[in-house]
This record gives C-alpha cells, sequence and structure tokens, in this order.
C-alpha cells in the first residue's frame, strides 16, 4: 500500500485496535493525531496504546510534548508531514490515527495561517461560554464571521469556539484566513476512513473504559500530575477525567460524582467528535462496528475499492 491511511473516529471507537492491524497488514507505522495523546504524563487517563501495543509497530508522537507546553495545530502538522515523507521514504505505509477533526482537516484540506491565539483570549471565549452559553458564543461568531458562522450548525460549540477565538485574537473573520489554504497532502496521497459505531453501543464502551482506567491506576496518575501545578488553561489540563478527579483529589467531590462527570464528559465529547467527522468528512468512507474483526474486514473491502 503507497497512499497513507488516516483512521479517524471518536473516543474509545477502536482506532488503535484497527491501526495495529492495518500496520501489520502494509508493513505501517502509527502516527497519533489526537491532540491530547500528544502530552507526557497522562498515559492511561489519555487511553494512549500501551507498552504491547507499541511493540507491534512503530508509534509516533505519542507523548512528544511536555504538559506545560501549548501544541498548535500547525506544529503537530508539521512533524507528521515530516514523518509521512520518512516513513514512505522507506517503503512502509504511514497510518495516521486519533480523534482530533482539525489535525485531519490540516493535512486534507489546508491549514489556514492563523496567529497562534494568546491566553487571554481563550480565556474571554470560556468565560462567554460559562456567562451566555451556545447562543452568546454564536451571536460572537455572527459578529466576528458571518460567513463561517453560517456554515456551522446549530451545536457544533468546537467549530464556533474557533471562530471566536480567532475574532478575538486577531480582530479579523476566520474565513478570511482560510481563503488562501491548499492541502498538505493531495487527494491521490491517501485515503480516510471514519469509524462510526452506534451511539449507545459507544457510550457504553466509554463508561467501561474508564472504569478500567480508574483499575488500572488513572487516579495515581492524575494525582502525580496535579503535582506539578499547571496553569489550568493549559490543554493538558482539560483531556477527558482530568479535572473531575482533580477536583475529587482537591477534596471539592467525591470519587463516584468526579467518576460520573468524566463519563458524561467523554460521552458529550464522543458526540461532538460525531458530529465533527460527519459535517467536515461526509466524503470519507465508514465503518459502523466495534468489533475489531468487523472492522478489519469492513476496512479490507473499503481498500480493495481504493
Amino acid at each position: 500500500m503507497t497512499r497513507s491511511l488516516l483512521i479517524a473516529g471518536p473516543t474509545a471507537s477502536g482506532k488503535t485496535a484497527l491501526a495495529l492491524q492495518a500496520a501489520e497488514r502494509f508493513d505501517g507505522e502509527i502516527i497519533n493525531a489526537d491532540s491530547m495523546q500528544i502530552y507526557e504524563g497522562l498515559h492511561l487517563i489519555t487511553a494512549r496504546p500501551d507498552a504491547s501495543e507499541t511493540a507491534q509497530a512503530p508509534h509516533h508522537l505519542f507523548g512528544r510534548v511536555d504538559p506545560a507546553m501549548r501544541w498548535s495545530v500547525g506544529e503537530w502538522a508539521e512533524e507528521a508531514l515530516a514523518l509521512v515523507s520518512d516513513i514512505r521514504s522507506r517503503g512502509k505505509t504511514p497510518i495516521l490515527v486519533g480523534g482530533t477533526g482539525l489535525y485531519f482537516m490540516a493535512l486534507t484540506k489546508g491549514l489556514a495561517p492563523v496567529p497562534e491565539i494568546d491566553v487571554a483570549s481563550r480565556q474571554r471565549v470560556e468565560d462567554l461560554i460559562e456567562t451566555e452559553g451556545l447562543d452568546g458564543l454564536r451571536r460572537e461568531a455572527e459578529r466576528f464571521d458571518p460567513v463561517s458562522a453560517q456554515r456551522i450548525k446549530a451545536a457544533d460549540s468546537q467549530r464556533l469556539q474557533r471562530v471566536v477565538e480567532v475574532g478575538y485574537a486577531t480582530g479579523e473573520a476566520l474565513s478570511d484566513f482560510h481563503k488562501d489554504t491548499k492541502p498538505a497532502l493531495q487527494t491521490n496521497e491517501w485515503t480516510g476512513v471514519v469509524l462510526n459505531p452506534d451511539r449507545a453501543e459507544l457510550y457504553a464502551r466509554i463508561e467501561a473504559r474508564f472504569d478500567r482506567m480508574l483499575e488500572e491506576g488513572a487516579l495515581q496518575e492524575v494525582a502525580a500530575f496535579a503535582e506539578r501545578e499547571l496553569d489550568p488553561l493549559l490543554p493538558a489540563m482539560k483531556a477527558l477525567g482530568v479535572p473531575p478527579l482533580m477536583a475529587h483529589l482537591r477534596g471539592d467531590m467525591d470519587l463516584d460524582e468526579a467518576i460520573a462527570l468524566s463519563k458524561r464528559d467523554s460521552r458529550r465529547y464522543a458526540k461532538r467528535q460525531l458530529t465533527w467527522f460527519r459535517n467536515q468528512h461526509s466524503d470519507w468512507s465508514r465503518i459502523d462496528s466495534l468489533d475489531s474483526q468487523t472492522a478489519w474486514s469492513q476496512l479490507e473491502q473499503i481498500l480493495s475499492d481504493v
């Protein structure tokens, strides 16, 4: 296989297992496309591949960044593209896998040259969401960038937030930055698939996986992470499960409540991911099974038609 394989999907949908099967079949190397698995120090809570999984194929950009740093989409794309080039030069297959839609968009649709968003602008948007909710966020998006706002679905808070952050930080419309974007990977260089399982089954798997994380030591992992006393606005501090478990460790809530909130946040995040991939990658092939062997059979069929 000469094309790069892009495997996207919501949290807990089986991306790691599918990527490993693809790596074995196509002599591949796996590149992380998840914005939280980029950071070191939260191995369990971000569901990074474990030692037995990373032993099966070379893995790149997992735990690459210290959580005290804030890594941009552009920084990820630069390193990911260099890896793609290197892997292909050695006759192997690059397999990019993760749940961060912006990463895949940067590769396949182009990355707008948007300046880095400053902390004050991010906090201003957080405050807006806290006080005025989704309606207030949309009003601000329409004020800064009516073109982008019109294209964004009603409940797509992630994309609305991006529009407003850019507006606050630059005073300009995000759509203006997008005018000159070009894809980093050409259409004939990659094949993309989205894992799109039944939502109820996915939610059940999310909850079961979080229980396993705790059994394996996720609470202790978060406790060690909390000792660094990092800025709460840093991306790594917002990883799923981290804020509720830290609140529990501070004595602000009991463990059962922290677990319930973590599971709820994970379900909501998965829903947003599914919405993103439905809207932004509607032309990618779909894999609908949570069973790893069925998912692999579906992927083989997709690739045989390329």
